[in-house]
């Protein structure tokens, strides 16, 4: 131990040559000169700016973290069906507080009418399907109809997945009120925008696919960062791939505008006009609840 001088008035201290160990004698501490501290950087913001700040470093590590797990399997093993399909698989979505009965009411409706269509499905779609030829048909009864009408097994069931696992959070969130407003406000716009784009057609119409738009359109806005797993398969390999939902959602508006020029072109039979009419209603009905 050798003493060393800590201040101008002969205060000694003791430190230790090996380890630079320093031993304080009673009352030596607090005899210490003060050093005043220099503020950080930061700490020299005002408070608003600190806490932005704040929010942007957790939201910097959520990220990632979220992308280091964005190769990760799915939580369940039941989420590997809909991925081996190319469904999204909802992941981060916040519970709802009240069960969606609008949700499950449409999507039993829908399962029923395409168990009870099952048989003669073709006679099914003529009588009832939406023509833009004759828009006012039945009294204007195929613009309900067709909503719960669907081309087979596949369509209804991909329609059902994409009402349910987003549906329930939108209904959630509006309330079922505002939530059956927003399906038939979108459905509504889709038709419209269907027959609009080609008014003399008498090709028929079915499907919930524009009402589900205009949902996945207000999920996309209202929760913008819940992830969405898709089951990405290239080549000989494969591999899944974590994406917000408004990543996701304006990937799916591209997709649907390149499905326009192939609509209009007559080299498909899905109605990417009508699925782009929803959505337009889902932003619309965001505009609106944005700040509840």
């Amino acid at each position: 131990m050798v003493e060393v001088p800590a201040d101008e008035k002969r205060l000694f201290i003791d430190v230790c040559t090996r380890c630079q160990f320093v031993w304080f004698d009673i009352g030596e501490e607090e005899a210490m000169p003060k050093i005043p501290r220099t503020p950080s950087w930061e700490e020299t913001l005002p408070p608003e700016m600190r806490q932005r700040l704040a929010i942007l470093e957790i939201e910097r590590i959520r990220e990632a973290r979220e992308l280091e797990s964005s190769g990760s399997m799915p939580d369940v093993w039941w989420q590997w069906i809909p991925g081996l399909f190319g469904l999204p698989i909802e992941q981060g979505a916040s519970i709802c507080r009240s069960r969606p009965w609008v949700t499950w009411t449409l999507g039993t409706l829908i399962v029923m009418v395409g168990l009870a269509t099952l048989g003669d499905l073709p006679a099914a779609i003529q009588q009832y399907g939406l023509v833009p030829a004759q828009a006012g048909r039945l009294g204007g009864l195929t613009f309900v109809s067709s909503f719960f009408l669907h081309g087979g097994i596949a369509h209804l069931l991909g329609n059902l997945y994409f009402l349910l696992v987003f549906g329930d959070n939108v209904e959630d969130w509006l309330g079922w009120k505002h939530f059956l407003l927003l399906i038939v406000g979108a459905s509504l716009l889709g038709n419209i925008v269907h027959i609009l784009a080609d008014p003399s057609s008498t090709v028929p119409c079915v499907g919930a696919s524009g009402g589900i738009s205009g949902i996945l359109a207000f999920y996309a806005s209202k929760f913008p960062n819940v992830r969405l797993k898709l089951f990405f398969r290239y080549l000989m390999g494969a591999h899944w791939l974590s994406i917000s939902a408004r990543a996701a959602f304006w990937v799916w508006v591209a997709l649907q505008l390149f499905g326009v020029l192939t609509q209009v072109s007559g080299f498909s039979n899905v109605s990417a006009l009508a699925h782009l009419g929803g959505a337009s209603a889902g932003l619309i009905c965001y505009m609106f609840h944005r700040n509840d």
